[in-house]
């Protein structure tokens, strides 16, 4: 019975550098990481950009918009008049005859259409008929078509008939992938301009609302108050087309019913309503799937059977678009200039690389990258009804790309990390230490390093007694072989019992229990002295087992001395960039290893274990002590009371109050 035990080793306040004092500077390394990956992926993604990259993919997500965008009622100022193959048909020749055409439009002028657009190439008589045709193209409201070339071969010219300013050229402007998502209005070749079909027709309807073209304050043209822009190379998506002359963004109204729709044979019966075609535009053309006339569009969809658009209908689009711009001022899509643009990218692989950044656990990173997708495609969206065209595949592929390049540098530091850790603690750790220890390691590394810290652990040394005398019998390779089988058992026992093997010197370990990762309560801290007595008993036990070994093998057995001590150890990294290792220093380092080096001549049993009563203070009643007095230490000024652990429990009562 030890009564008086004062605890003379109370809880050490860890003064190690907290996670709130070294945040900031740990927030501003892994800041500048992502904002150097986000500014560095910006630019890998604004380089590809200027070489139209990316150009497929913003058509692409432009073609999607178009399509969810909501179709507008029927044109009420247009009607189409189709010819339609049962109309070949029933009049057995296509082209049609000048008479069959003659008719038609005088079936037409009787209800007086404001203007008669005639999207059918006529360049030579189809008799018979040819007179009665040229007369009723004399009328001032029709407008013909010619198809403009450079190569002489391919030019077709308009009807003779008509005067110039009744002809516009009917030339469409397909995109690299084939698709009709611009609007050629002029057209100069050889120092002259001509108009296009849709904008002739739009002019002459326009003449009547007293509306002229004008140029706006930027010299763009301008229909009413609302001026049509010149689509520049770099607009919205664009970066590789060509944009000579002329050109707009096509605002398509509807995927199919851009105006009512009537055919020949039914003007022919008068069977059309008078208010369909008085004071309207009407447009005639075929739909012919054997003409050709037909084009791919938004609509069209990425996929097998792809709707195509008639050209009619096509012309319809364009000439409902130009008096939508003079009668209600619905301008077309406008753009970002090239530097809004490209902080709009920046912005996007930015925000990538920082979602990766602060969201290390993959469902969070899953989570809140989807939400940032979801962001940019709702601003797309919104910013497209609002007749904005911003780049959506570019930020998207670098909000991506930015967030991937961070997670893979995240995952680069992380195993750097883990290669610190192996590298300082090796495999000289239990499993649960090295977890506690990989989980806290954002608050323990520190440039690399394991940083310096003071905590409560309790210390152990073991060494075997004589084993110079044991040594000089064998030689070197034999000797170095059993110290290894030796040392091999000692450290299972070590991480056993959840201690870390911190270095071996020679025959020599020290081992400690507590660390690295610092202990806050008086449990905590129990329970490590209490692993590290049992540990060395274990030790002891493991000794018998290979001493019974050794002896079969013609070895001697050994002895061994153990001694523990508990309080306040610095551990951190210790070295250099050339060598690195985990290490503990301090009074209780010099304590434990001085206890194990005291009385070696007093040996009760094979594994002595001596603590002190530091120690003991932590220990509850399943741990038997004998009590060796009040001894001085090999270097100390002051004597420490020292306790031998029995080997067996035994009733015994120590206290520390």
């Amino acid at each position: 019975m030890l009564p008086g035990f004062v605890p003379a080793a109370p809880v050490v306040k860890i003064v190690m550098p907290t996670a709130q004092k070294r945040r900031p500077g740990w927030l501003r390394r892994q800041a500048s990481a992502a904002i150097a990956i986000g500014l560095a992926t910006a630019l890998l993604v604004l380089g590809i950009q200027q070489l139209g990259g990316w150009q497929p993919l913003e058509l692409a997500l432009y073609d999607r918009l178009v399509r969810q965008q909501p179709a507008r009622s029927p044109d009420p100022r247009l009607l189409l008049v189709t010819i339609t193959e049962p109309d070949v048909r029933d009049h057995g020749r296509w082209p049609l005859s000048d008479r069959l055409l003659a008719e038609l439009l005088t079936a037409l002028q009787q209800y007086q259409p404001r203007t008669i657009g005639l999207d059918l190439v006529r360049d030579i008589a189809y008799p018979p008929g040819h007179s009665e045709l040229v007369e009723q193209l004399q009328a001032p409201n029709v407008i013909g078509i010619q198809f403009l070339s450079q190569e002489p071969a391919r030019r077709i010219a308009p009807p003779p008939s008509l005067p110039a300013e009744q002809v516009g050229f009917s030339n469409v402007i397909l995109d690299p992938d084939g698709r009709v998502r611009r609007h050629l209005l002029f057209n100069r070749q050889d120092d002259q301009v001509y108009l296009a079909f849709s904008l002739q027709l739009a002019l002459h309807y326009l003449a009547a609302e007293d509306i002229a073209p004008t140029l706006s304050p930027t010299d763009d043209y301008q229909l009413g108050e609302t001026p049509l822009p010149r689509l520049p190379p770099t607009a919205g998506g664009y970066q590789t087309i060509d944009v000579p002359n002329y050109q707009v963004l096509l605002d398509y109204r509807a995927p199919e019913q851009v105006a009512r729709t009537v055919s020949l044979a039914q003007v022919l019966a008068d069977e059309v309503p008078t208010d369909w075609i008085q004071d309207r535009i009407v447009l005639i053309g075929p739909e012919l799937p054997s003409v050709k006339d037909s084009f791919f569009t938004p609509y069209s969809g990425a996929f097998v059977n792809q709707r195509e658009m008639p050209g009619l209908r096509l012309q319809a689009q364009m000439l409902s678009q130009l008096l939508d711009v003079a009668l209600l001022g619905r301008s077309p899509l406008s753009f970002w200039p090239d530097w809004l643009e490209a902080l709009w990218i920046v912005a996007w692989a930015l925000a990538g690389s920082v979602i990766a950044w602060r969201c290390w656990q993959p469902w969070a990173l899953v989570g809140a990258l989807g939400a940032a997708i979801a962001l940019l495609i709702g601003i797309h969206l919104i910013a497209f009804r609002s007749q904005v065209w911003l780049p959506g595949g570019a930020p998207l592929v670098a909000l991506i790309a930015s967030s991937i390049a961070m997670s893979l540098y995240a995952e680069q530091a992380t195993r750097r990390q883990f290669e610190t850790v192996r590298r300082l603690l090796g495999q000289q750790t239990s499993p649960a230490i090295a977890d506690a220890l990989w989980q806290a390691r954002d608050q323990l590394l520190v440039s690399g390093q394991l940083a310096g810290c003071t905590m409560t652990a309790t210390v152990m040394f073991a060494d075997i007694r004589n084993f110079s005398t044991v040594a000089e019998q064998q030689t070197a390779a034999v000797l170095l072989n059993w110290l290894n089988t030796y040392l091999d058992a000692m450290t299972a026992a070590v991480i056993d019992h959840g201690g870390l093997v911190n270095k071996f010197t020679g025959d020599g370990i020290m081992a400690l229990f507590g660390v690295p990762v610092p202990r806050q309560s008086w449990a905590e801290i129990t329970t490590d002295a209490e692993n590290a007595v049992q540990c060395a008993i274990a030790i002891g036990q493991r000794l018998q087992q290979l001493n019974a070994d050794w002896q079969q093998q013609g070895w001697q057995p050994v002895q061994l001395r153990i001694g523990l001590y508990t309080g306040p150890v610095a551990v951190g990294s210790l070295g250099g960039k050339q060598r690195l290792e985990y290490g503990a220093i301090g009074d209780s380092v010099n304590i434990a290893a001085r206890v194990q080096n005291c009385e070696k001549d007093r040996q009760p049993d094979d594994c002595r274990i001596l603590i002190t009563r530091e120690t003991l203070c932590y220990l509850g009643e399943q741990v038997a002590v004998e009590p060796w007095g009040t001894l001085p230490l090999r270097g100390r000024k002051h004597s420490v009371e020292l306790f031998r652990v029995l080997p067996k429990p035994k009733p015994s009562l120590h206290s520390c109050s």
